[in-house]
């Protein structure tokens, strides 16, 4: 099993959710968060007065699926976010040893699985 967590634009999140299940993936986990990297902070002006901005707002979806499911998901997260520019975000993909849902007690796979 694997857990990929995906760092996006905020504005992808709604393709990428349907894109993701009509590949079969439903249960996610979606965090707000905001982030920097190699984007440069932009100057903000309130009220007159300049104000930098060196974090971005970004989307993070977390799901924890199959061996055989990573690549397929990597190419629809690709294939949805990427704009060529810098921002676009980050893929993790890390290896999970065990998941047990709470409910039924069921682990491994079991757990995972719909």
């Amino acid at each position: 099993m694997k857990k990929i967590e995906a760092i996006i634009r905020p504005e992808k999140f709604p393709l990428l959710r349907k894109k993701l299940g009509d590949t079969g993936i439903n249960g996610l986990t979606v965090t707000e968060a905001a982030g920097c990297g190699l984007q440069e902070g932009q100057t903000g002006v309130f009220r007159g007065n300049k104000y930098e901005i060196n974090l971005f707002p970004k989307i993070k979806v977390e799901m924890v699926v199959t061996d055989d499911k990573v690549d397929p998901i990597i190419t629809v997260i690709q294939a949805v976010c990427s704009n060529g520019n810098v921002g676009d975000g980050k893929i993790f993909i890390i290896p999970v040893e065990n998941a047990i849902r709470i409910r039924t007690g069921e682990s491994g796979l079991e757990a995972i699985s719909s």
